[in-house]
């Protein structure tokens, strides 16, 4: 099916003639007839009243007749749109899908260090869960995630088409409210036998399959009794800072809540974890400013965006398929 198709309907039911159409869509009166003749087997139906005059289209031509000219109008206005994002990219708004925990802090920082050097640009978040961000990503609805991985355990670049890049550091650490005494109510190095109530990260949160190999690490499973689990990293924040329990979180979350005296670590650095921040996108995009973006990212290796934060690591970003 050709679109140019719809076209020639079109130029045939304002003329009523053949011979009229043809002229006005500059071809032969033949040739004409033969593209509504194919668009008629395609139809499956007769489109146009041949013995009327002038000629005039059935009522099934003027039903694709209307349906066609909506559709080829979508389509040009589409078309259009793509090639001004690409011919003017400071219109493209630039979509971000991050982690719950990554959006609160790192994100805003990241893209404010990121603007300074590159060049401001118009930009969204959307923070949700992790693997509804991976398929917004793959279905095109947004254009970069940003999310967590631990040393070899990153299950957003094994999924196929994406591609990764390093652009931060963290560190997963256990906190709890502090006493009066300045020590934290639950601590992990007590050797009591009372279970430490545990705030743990929900199903749907990845980040919290870090922590569990911790645990099974240093056989202290059985020693957290899980009294909360969120998702959300801003929820386990609020349940720390309220003294329930112990929960690991990402120290750039925290750092203000440390700093007040509101939160204090709960272990050694043997509990600590390690994280990277991963940015990725499509392998396939070929959009001219996400492009740009990219190639940019790629070679600051020796020139991180963002300070460094207490306790963490500068990386220099690395790419992996």
């Amino acid at each position: 099916m050709d679109l140019n198709w719809f076209r020639d309907l079109e130029a045939l039911a304002r003329t009523g003639s053949f011979s009229q159409a043809a002229a006005a869509t500059h071809i032969s009166q033949s040739a004409f007839s033969r593209r509504i003749q194919a668009l008629e087997r395609w139809v499956g139906v007769r489109l146009v009243d041949r013995s009327s005059h002038p000629i005039r289209l059935t009522d099934a031509g003027d039903q694709m007749l209307e349906a066609g000219g909506q559709a080829v109008d979508r389509i040009e206005t589409e078309r259009r749109q793509i090639l001004e994002a690409r011919e003017q990219p400071d219109r493209y708004v630039v979509t971000f899908a991050a982690q719950h925990s990554i959006g609160w802090r790192f994100f805003p920082a990241w893209l404010q260090g990121f603007e300074s050097s590159f060049g401001p640009i118009i930009s969204r978040l959307r923070a949700d869960n992790l693997p509804d961000c991976v398929t917004d990503l793959q279905r095109g609805e947004v254009d970069f995630v940003i999310a967590y991985a631990s040393g070899q355990n990153d299950p957003v670049a094994a999924r196929p088409g994406l591609e990764a890049l390093e652009i931060g550091s963290d560190q997963l650490i256990p906190v709890a409210k502090p006493n009066s005494n300045g020590n934290p109510f639950y601590n992990l190095e007590g050797v009591g036998q009372r279970p430490v109530p545990y705030l743990r990260f929900g199903p749907h949160a990845p980040i919290g399959e870090y922590v569990e190999a911790v645990l099974k690490a240093h056989g202290a499973v059985g020693r957290l009794k899980p009294v909360y689990e969120n998702s959300m990293a801003g929820a386990l924040r609020i349940r720390a800072r309220d003294g329930l329990g112990i929960a690991w979180l990402p120290r750039s979350l925290v750092a203000p809540d440390l700093e007040a005296g509101a939160l204090i670590t709960a272990g050694e650095s043997r509990w600590w974890i390690d994280l990277t921040v991963n940015l990725y996108r499509r392998q396939d995009e070929r959009n001219s400013l996400l492009l740009r973006i990219w190639q940019f990212l790629r070679g600051r290796r020796h020139a991180p965006l963002l300070p460094m934060q207490q306790g963490a690591r500068t990386p220099e970003p690395q790419l992996r398929n």
